[in-house]
């Protein structure tokens, strides 16, 4: 048994969900989404206006999507009520990050500067020089532009240069010794 995808998952004032068939939509005050579920799971609609997730049979391809479909269908909820956010810390002397027009740019000690481009759906900002705040409604896709932001200079274990999650914690190694 599954004791994530017992849980029905509520929908908060403001988030309507709509099924049908094996199409699961949720519209909410951030924008909408929607997704196809997998056909070893049953998705309702609840008296109470929550959504519960059941399998349609016993088998074990069916148990282990049932937990993972009742997880999507709660980050999608969670997603157009309040949204996501990813922030990312720069650390290293010269490096930093800013905004030009649909653009990020970072200066990340290579003999180029980085450019990347901020896919839709997603919002980044730069408060600071040394700070990237990554949000959207779609919780995998947020995660996704965070790790390939990250991609351009992992951080290093001997001074811990580099881009990194916030609340990361980068294991130090000693360096050379005479």
């Amino acid at each position: 048994m599954s004791r994530t995808g017992k849980k029905p998952v509520p929908v908060p004032k403001g988030v309507s969900v709509s099924i049908d068939g094996r199409n699961v939509a949720a519209k909410g005050p951030q924008g909408e989404l929607s997704m196809v579920l997998v056909d070893e799971v049953i998705a309702s609609l609840g008296e109470d206006g929550s959504v519960a997730v059941t399998p349609r049979d016993e088998s074990k391809r069916a148990r282990a999507m049932w937990g993972m479909s009742r997880t999507l269908i709660a980050n999608m909820v969670e997603g157009v009520s309040s949204g996501f956010k990813k922030t990312l810390e720069i650390n290293g002397v010269g490096y930093r990050a800013a905004m030009q027009g649909s653009t990020l740019q970072l200066q990340l000690g290579y003999s180029h500067d980085v450019k990347y481009d901020v896919p839709k759906g997603i919002k980044i900002e730069t408060p600071r020089p040394v700070e990237i705040v990554i949000s959207g409604i779609d919780k995998q896709r947020v995660g996704q532009v965070a790790a390939e932001i990250r991609d351009f200079r992992p951080p290093e274990p001997y001074k811990g240069k580099g881009i990194k999650y916030a609340g990361e914690v980068i294991f130090r190694k000693e360096g050379k010794k005479k």
